[in-house]
């Protein structure tokens, strides 16, 4: 009768979910708790509600912190003008260059989405690019695609939206999927740059070289909104770099816990660059609402979470699919994962996968010996196509910017990111990350 409620809760939670009926903050607290208070009338298992969802909140607590001040960090970082340079510096040495400009691209977008956020992503490149690709008549097929693509890859670090979900969900620690992580993502990221050059090439086929002038470079390269223009802070530009090296190097050392990493980084970003408090607190409240959102929605799956846990319905949902389950197929649990997470990401939202689909997957690997870091890093594999999907709300902005069919987009970005799934899988496999197979 336990499995039956769980199955019941998660679907009538990703239905609501996928039709748009409730928010998922909402939803992630009502249902379950709907659900639990049923199985609390059927005498399934003792009151312990407020206990359980209290555990819930407790195990994400810290996780909801570290994603608070990732979020405030990265965007004083890009008020502050620090990518300025980047972009700057890529446009003056492609100048008229095809594949220097379509590298430079994938450059500036990868950078730029250490942020996290696909919106000031696109908006960041797309103001950059867009003019040098309409004066040299380059494809804006090759811009929407790289965009995405780095984007995808960068999503994976913890502060991102797929990753902070997964982290909160199993409750596991953001360095140590950092570290597992971080090789695929960087050899995809290598890997993207020479998606670039190809493209890159292709262009310069088709096209040849034109030659640019300083006035024509200084007129794509200069900031001229006065808002964003009071906010740069270009004598600071070093020791914001300094800063943002060092709390990199240490994030992924793990020698320091990310959370704190993240709030005396913040604290140290706001005094170097908005010494007088009016500042600060202008920055943090316009940046304060785009942090909510993705908090709130932590803590409401630290209650689902505990709900689920607490009542007994995850363990009886991961028996259930066990017993259902080939023993030899079970030993591949963590590839078995990978690959659902594919059109698992694609077809759902993030929300509807980590917080309703990755628990049932997760303690079905428990059974099998897997552990909550594996299943954890295993789901984030099919991150390669969620930004693919029309469920990304961002993806009408870059679609509309660059004026491209989301059809032919879809099709053309699909294409290299299959490589990229195929580089997690491989080099997560290869280092450790999730382990080809597990013997019980």
């Amino acid at each position: 009768m336990l499995a039956f409620l769980g199955y019941a809760m998660v679907i009538v939670f990703m239905a609501l979910i996928m039709k748009k009926k409730m928010t998922p903050f909402i939803a992630l607290i009502t249902i379950p708790l709907l659900f639990s208070i049923f199985g609390l009338f059927l005498k399934l298992y003792p009151n312990h509600i407020g206990g359980w969802a209290l555990k819930g909140l407790e195990s994400v607590s810290v996780t909801g912190v570290m994603l608070l001040f990732a979020i405030m960090f990265f965007a004083l970082m890009l008020d502050a003008g620090l990518f300025d340079p980047v972009t700057s510096f890529v446009i003056k040495v492609a100048k008229g260059d095809p594949v220097k400009i379509l590298v430079g691209t994938a450059l500036v977008a990868g950078i730029v989405s250490l942020n996290g956020d696909g919106t000031t992503t696109t908006l960041i490149c797309c103001s950059a690019f867009i003019p040098i690709y309409k004066k040299l008549d380059l494809k804006m097929m090759n811009l929407g695609v790289l965009i995405i693509l780095q984007n995808t890859i960068m999503n994976l670090l913890p502060w991102g939206g797929p990753t902070a979900r997964a982290i909160s969900v199993l409750n596991i620690n953001e360095s140590a999927v950092l570290r597992a992580v971080a090789p695929g993502m960087v050899i995809s990221f290598i890997y993207m740059l020479f998606v670039a050059a190809y493209l890159g090439r292709k262009e310069r086929k088709r096209l040849g070289i034109t030659n640019l002038s300083a006035e024509e470079i200084n007129e794509m390269t200069v900031v001229k909104d006065p808002e964003t223009l009071e906010l740069r802070r270009p004598k600071m530009i070093w020791p914001n770099a300094i800063l943002t090296i060092g709390l990199v190097i240490l994030l992924v050392s793990g020698l320091v816990p990310s959370v704190v990493l993240f709030i005396i980084g913040t604290a140290i970003a706001l005094l170097l660059n908005y010494p007088s408090s009016k500042l600060q607190r202008e920055r943090l409240n316009d940046h304060a609402g785009d942090a909510v959102q993705v908090i709130i929605l932590i803590f409401a799956a630290g209650i689902f979470m505990g709900l689920l846990t607490g009542t007994g319905m995850a363990n009886a949902i991961a028996h259930s699919i066990g017993s259902i389950i080939p023993d030899s197929l079970g030993k591949f649990w963590g590839l078995v994962v990978a690959f659902v997470s594919a059109p698992g990401v694609f077809f759902l939202s993030n929300d509807a996968f980590y917080f309703g689909v990755l628990p049932v997957l997760a303690e079905t690997g428990y059974q099998y010996g897997f552990t909550a870091q594996q299943m954890g890093v295993a789901s984030l594999m099919g991150q390669a196509f969620h930004l693919l999907s029309p469920l990304v709300a961002f993806i009408y902005l870059l679609l509309r910017l660059t004026g491209l069919d989301m059809g032919e987009w879809q099709k053309e970005s699909a294409k290299w990111a299959l490589g990229i799934f195929t580089i997690f899988i491989v080099v997560t496999i290869a280092t450790g990350g999730v382990p080809l197979l597990v013997n019980k």
